[in-house]
């Protein structure tokens, strides 16, 4: 049987919040906006579509003039992310390696394009991995990227593992099996199986495979 783990990214496998909310201050500030963009604003909205971040940040402005920020914003980042990175959530490397001997590895997120392969690209995680697909690519929601992606490489059973209750939700649109990253960014309301460390994730396959 063809078993599919599809990850989440942020909250999931990295936190990148205060790298991300670095690179959009330095943009901001740099094409004329008095703006200082927090790591907690950015840790607020992560899971969040591109649309409604921007609608969230940007409040204050108008719509139109949200988005170009946004864009810009989002173009820098992922320069700024493929050359310094995030923060990578414990002994999440040599757990990849041991789940890839038996599962294959996949990631959708809600990320622009462009976003997957920076931290990709910066680790060098490209093996791991078989297939990637996310909101920036075709701005389709998360629960039909999970579905698209599962169809496209014929899984027979898949789980999406997220941090956020929309994470959940996303996987039940799609119907798959959900693991909530418990050390990550939100809490579920449903009872699901729970990662409190990345590195026990092999660990909680056995038991719920």
């Amino acid at each position: 049987m063809k078993t599919g783990l599809i990850f989440d990214m942020d909250g999931t496998l990295w936190d990148s919040s205060e790298n991300v909310a670095a690179s959009w201050t330095k943009k901001l500030q740099a094409s004329g906006y008095e703006l200082n963009i927090t790591k907690q604003e950015i840790m607020n909205v992560m899971g969040l579509t591109m649309d409604k971040i921007a609608d969230i940040i940007f409040s204050d402005f108008p719509k139109d003039e949200r988005m170009n920020m946004l864009d810009m914003c989002c173009e820098y980042e992922n320069e700024y992310l493929r050359k310094n990175g995030g923060q990578l959530y414990p002994r999440l490397e040599e757990t990849l390696i041991s789940l890839k001997e038996k599962y294959h590895l996949y990631i959708v997120s809600n990320c622009q394009k462009g976003y997957i392969e920076a931290f990709l690209d910066h680790f060098d995680f490209w093996k791991y991995f078989e297939d990637i697909e996310c909101y920036g690519n075709n701005l389709k929601e998360k629960g039909d990227n999970i579905d698209l992606l599962a169809r496209k490489n014929c899984l027979e059973k898949a789980y999406y593992i997220g941090d956020i209750q929309g994470d959940y939700d996303s996987a039940m649109k799609a119907g798959v099996g959900f693991i909530h990253s418990a050390y990550g960014f939100g809490n579920i309301r449903e009872a699901v199986p729970e990662l409190t460390e990345f590195c026990k994730l092999p660990e909680l396959l056995e038991e719920i495979i």
